[in-house]
């Protein structure tokens, strides 16, 4: 049997995999990439028969490959929390989408398994900026505080892995740091034995986040903010654990961090996290734009663009 993995490179579209693979491990082709690399189940071969597993990427920035597979004769277990539109009927999709502010990839999962790997969705909803989300599962697990912290800072740094433009960018290539993650059933395990690899990811993270602390907002409206970062390996690294960090900072204000890259930017957006809301519909305003009401980002924002975006983040967080 031909099985396919296709999941979003960042901590909630690993952790969710995570949890599904030790519940039922197959040996499966994995498709994955940088976080903005969404469009993954065009790089999935049709094969009458197959089995393929979609996480943590927008049903509707896939819809064509979804039902070529169908058409083909692949059954698909497709997981997510963005945007989908409309879903497809068909007896061979399995389809658990929840587009909540509240709800990630990893929960979906959690749910769907009856917490049976419930550390792992702790940490990929962490990863997600979902905090009370994931304490809310972690109460079921009775973690003390440093055990909580280590989900939350694995959750943290596996998401800020994901970021960059390309895959040279990132200190592991997803599919490489899922590989590495399979075998343990809990997070603690993983940073016991590979210590190394824990250290590289947390190495990795302050040092670029110390370098963001330093940058000072564009435009600031009190209810809206607006940073810019160059056109560097560590910018494009941290732009979207950063975005989680103003949020988290300051909960009343809706955040955007763009990227510098050639003829524009990169775009990251917050919602606010006392009114998760509308960042996807800012988001799909513009031609590459998309994501949840929570989080979202536009895969290139042209220069001339820049006014209009700020007017849209103003207007939409009043």
């Amino acid at each position: 049997m031909t099985d396919y993995d296709a999941f979003n490179g960042d901590a909630d579209g690993i952790c969710a995999l995570l949890q599904l693979r030790q519940a039922e491990p197959r040996d499966s082709t994995l498709v994955t990439g940088v976080k903005r690399d969404i469009q993954l189940l065009e790089r999935v071969e049709p094969v009458h028969g197959g089995r393929v597993t979609a996480l943590d990427v927008s049903l509707d920035k896939n819809r064509e490959p979804l039902l070529a597979l169908l058409q083909a004769g692949v059954e698909v277990f497709y997981c997510d929390h963005h945007f989908a539109g409309e879903i497809p009927q068909h007896p061979r999709l399995d389809a658990l989408i929840n587009t909540a502010p509240d709800v990630c990839t990893s929960l979906l999962v959690n749910g769907r398994l009856q917490g049976a790997y419930a550390h792992w969705a702790v940490v990929g909803a962490y990863g997600d900026n979902l905090d009370s989300s994931a304490e809310a599962v972690a109460r079921t697990l009775d973690l003390d505080a440093r055990a909580l912290d280590l989900h939350r800072r694995l959750g943290i740094y596996i998401n800020y892995n994901g970021y960059g433009s390309a895959l040279e960018d990132l200190h592991f290539h997803p599919a490489e740091l899922f590989q590495l993650m399979r075998t343990y059933e809990r997070p603690e395990l993983f940073v016991t034995d590979a210590r190394t690899s824990f250290e590289r990811l947390e190495e990795g993270y302050e040092g670029d986040m110390a370098r963001a602390d330093a940058v000072l907002p564009e435009w600031d409206a009190g209810h809206a903010a607006l940073f810019v970062l160059p056109d560097e390996p560590w910018a494009r690294r941290v732009s979207g654990v950063y975005g989680n960090a103003l949020a988290r900072a300051t909960p009343t204000r809706a955040h955007a961090v763009l990227t510098e890259k050639a003829g524009g930017f990169l775009v990251s957006v917050r919602a606010p996290l006392e009114d998760k809301r509308d960042a996807d519909t800012v988001c799909r305003q513009f031609e590459s734009g998309g994501g949840r009401a929570a989080a979202a980002g536009i895969n290139f924002l042209p220069q001339a663009d820049v006014q209009r975006f700020i007017d849209a983040l103003s207007a939409t967080y009043v």
